[in-house]
């Protein structure tokens, strides 16, 4: 593939014009050097720690695909899934779909459904949004729907209560086609510069009066419901309505570049960052050592991959079981997160589990119970 030179002007980077052929004394760089080009984390939908399948969907939430939100306020039932479908060709090798399932032909004033995802500030700054420099940014992605019209995305920053949107069409049923999408440059309201939410970058999928019945907001400004999603398609029209997607990407500037692959650990690295799931390999797989507080009580202590965004908001878990040298596995009924004890780098749990003949002080371990799969997660989301 051929690359698009640049030679810096002495204040930004211009591409170079093809006639000129004698570079002496320029800096120069290529199109697709540009590293950490894509705001996105995932845009792939190769990391799905949580599942790549959940059915009877009637409410939002962080379900399959890492850092990507369902949205749903009572409009249908959905199958969300993580596919092994991608365009051919393209390098990408898995999809995010959504099924109906229960359909919602005629959807309430309020209902709505959006597939998105949040982007924390300090990871923004780059827009220069709120200035006289502020950046245009440019959405692409690979789509794919039985049902064909118009659907529109949206970029919602929320620091400030302002938004955009953008229509696009799905042309052919069944086919996978390529977007992109511009949004203009925001010289009002800058990001804040902190380890918080700024920015949705929302895929509407289906929505009532209160978010269509205004003008489609195309240029930023104060957020006015009615002007979010005016002319969305109602995905929710009839069961086994689908849409799915792929290879999501947010730059700066006004072209889509080619799609920035990662190398897997580093992008379930990114994930981990926001949500780690310790899932052992083997049904008698140990997540570590503990110590006794008391006959049912125990004390864990849990090391993450990566630095979380903040500290553990909540924790999950799944057939967790305590073993002492010399006796069988008792179930774990309870686990807490002590926040007090807790960062961005380790998590203090303490545990309620069956008797165990376990003195205090004793050393446990933390395992699988009953020879079933189990896991162990903390969660840091936006």
């Amino acid at each position: 593939m051929a690359k698009q030179a640049y030679v810096y002007s002495g204040t930004d980077w211009v591409p170079l014009a093809s006639e000129v052929t004698n570079l002496s004394g320029y800096q120069t760089k290529a199109l697709n050097q540009f590293a950490h080009r894509n705001l996105v984390i995932n845009g792939d939908m190769q990391i799905a720690q949580r599942s790549t399948s959940v059915s009877s969907v009637t409410s939002g939430g962080y379900l399959t695909a890492d850092r990507w939100n369902e949205g749903i306020t009572t409009q249908g039932t959905w199958t969300i899934s993580v596919e092994n479908d991608a365009p051919t060709g393209s390098g990408f090798r898995k999809s995010l779909k959504w099924l109906c399932t229960t359909a919602d032909a005629s959807p309430a004033a309020g209902d709505n459904l959006q597939f998105f995802t949040t982007l924390e500030g300090q990871n923004l700054q780059q827009i220069k949004k709120g200035t006289a420099a502020a950046e245009q940014l440019t959405l692409s992605f690979w789509v794919k729907s039985n049902v064909t019209g118009t659907y529109v995305a949206e970029l919602y920053d929320a620091d400030n209560n302002r938004q955009t949107s953008k229509q696009y069409t799905i042309s052919a049923s069944g086919t996978w086609e390529y977007k992109t999408i511009t949004f203009a440059a925001d010289t009002t309201g800058a990001f804040d510069n902190d380890n918080q939410l700024s920015l949705y970058a929302i895929f509407g999928l289906g929505a009532g009066s209160n978010f269509t019945s205004g003008t489609l907001q195309t240029s930023w400004a104060s957020a006015t419901t009615a002007n979010r999603f005016v002319g969305q398609v109602n995905l929710a029209s009839a069961t086994n309505n689908y849409w799915q997607v792929t290879g999501v990407q947010l730059e700066v500037g006004d072209t889509a570049t080619p799609y920035e692959f990662l190398p897997v650990d580093v992008e379930l690295a990114a994930c981990q960052r926001y949500y780690y799931r310790n899932t052992p390999g083997t049904v008698d797989g140990h997540y570590g050592l503990a110590q006794v507080r008391s006959t049912t009580q125990f004390e864990f202590t849990m090391l993450f991959p990566v630095s979380l965004r903040v500290r553990p908001t909540s924790i999950e878990y799944s057939n967790i079981g305590v073993k002492r040298a010399g006796i069988g596995v008792y179930a774990v009924s309870s686990i807490a997160l002590a926040d007090t004890e807790s960062g961005p780098n380790a998590a203090m749990l303490s545990g309620t589990n069956s008797t165990s003949g376990a003195s205090a002080g004793q050393a446990i371990s933390i395992m699988n119970n009953t020879n079933a799969a189990g896991y162990l997660a903390v969660n840091a989301e936006l």
